[in-house]
């Protein structure tokens, strides 16, 4: 009778669209309700929620020890991020408390930590999860639970100087088929930043020196690479989650991307602050040879979560440099200067002869000793309100004689 009394026990989590997983970030209020809807008076003991956040890693491998003896290991860990517990409707003296009829809403409310969390992500052997869980506990009946997970998003901003700064590589080798030498294959490659975005596109810039005696074909890939660590063993797991192919370079020719662009997918950010999980990227530039290895070469990649600003934020590349200082320069000086103004719209005359009489100089040397100990600033002023000179063609400090006959002597 217990059970047929309660008609409805749920929960729901604050978002936007109610039909998606809640997207908080760290510091957040996650806030929601809890909602009962009874045929009749139901007695309950406690309604408890508990806030979790974890990370857990689990993997198996075959060992042999023998021609005929094998086991299997186990591998695991987790850490745990975020716990927190809230009595929802609970008396403090452990007596029941008697809901009537109808439709019962608790609210709830707690913060994530400001630090300490890390994003959530689901890995083929591993994963990080947070969930809000409610427990209804009611005399002689079995406990009632309702699970809810929301995720976590760790900040990652790539505006800052090392996200910033370009990514460039150069390698090479000898192709060779069997015995026969084919030839030296070079590749260089760049990038103008390591942090990108998802949805943004990575221009590519590489060169492809192919001195061997067949067509070579340049490619790129983004490679996810995800690390699971437990009990000191790590697990790899490496996945391509986009790629481009360029032309191909004949024999004795040479081959260049000016900034060929590559699309990020909607991929998960990096996951670099896990004690058990990892989730690295890296941009793999590399040539395509017949009948050898490929000439690899790898570029670091960081996948944040708050996009590059447009503006206040250094660029990577000297052309981008160039081009911002250009802009900023237009905006603030005009086409065109303004001429200065006239003095006589500055001066009067009046200020002009004060001026002249008060720059008399002392006859006394003590008096000149004098003057001289007051501050520098003094004299600018003194001297800023003075006329300009009188134009003439004449030189009123003619050279001497004298003078004239060494210059002609030298």
């Amino acid at each position: 009778m217990i059970l047929d009394k309660l008609k409805r026990f749920s929960m729901a989590l604050d978002s936007p669209d109610p039909s998606t997983v809640p997207v908080y970030s760290t510091g957040d209020e996650v806030s929601g309700k809890v909602v009962l809807e009874l045929s009749g008076a139901m007695k309950i003991q406690s309604l408890r929620l508990h806030a979790e956040g974890y990370a857990k890693v689990h993997w198996t491998e075959s060992r042999s020890a023998g021609s005929s003896t094998a086991y299997t290991q186990n591998y695991s860990d987790e850490v745990e991020y975020y716990n927190k517990k809230i009595n929802i409707l609970q008396l403090d003296n452990g007596d029941v408390t008697v809901l009537q009829a109808g439709r019962h809403e608790f609210p709830f409310s707690f913060q994530l930590p400001e630090e300490n969390l890390v994003t959530s992500f689901e890995g083929k052997h591993g994963s990080v999860r947070y969930w809000v869980k409610v427990k209804l506990h009611r005399p002689w009946a079995t406990v009632r639970k309702i699970k809810r997970e929301f995720t976590v998003i760790e900040p990652i901003d790539i505006n800052t100087p090392l996200l910033l700064s370009p990514q460039a590589g150069t390698k090479e080798k000898l192709a060779r088929v069997w015995y026969c030498n084919l030839g030296h294959v070079s590749l260089t490659a760049k990038i103008e930043r390591k942090g990108y975005t998802p949805g943004e596109v990575i221009p590519i810039f590489a060169e492809v020196d192919n001195c061997c005696s067949r067509t070579v074909t340049p490619k790129a890939a983004i490679v996810q690479i995800q690390t699971f660590i437990a009990r000191g063993t790590m697990k790899l797991k490496k996945s391509v989650v986009a790629t481009l192919q360029g032309e191909g370079v004949a024999p004795r020719k040479r081959g260049s991307w000016h900034g060929r662009p590559l699309k990020i997918p909607p991929v998960s950010p990096s996951l670099l602050q896990c004690r058990v999980i990892r989730v690295e990227y890296m941009l793999r530039v590399y040539v395509e040879i017949p009948g050898t290895s490929k000439l690899s070469l790898e570029l670091p990649l960081v996948i944040g979560t708050i996009p590059l600003h447009p503006f206040g934020s250094r660029s990577s590349s000297v052309g981008s440099h160039y081009s911002m200082d250009i802009d900023w320069l237009r905006l603030t000086l005009p086409e065109r200067p303004e001429p200065p103004p006239d003095y006589s719209a500055v001066v009067s005359e009046e200020e002009a002869g004060r001026t002249d009489q008060g720059l008399t100089l002392p006859e006394e040397d003590d008096e000149l000793s004098g003057m001289l100990e007051r501050p520098f600033f003094a004299y600018v002023q003194e001297f800023r309100y003075r006329p300009p000179p009188i134009y003439s063609e004449i030189d009123p400090h003619p050279p001497r004689s004298d003078m004239r006959r060494r210059c002609m002597t030298c």
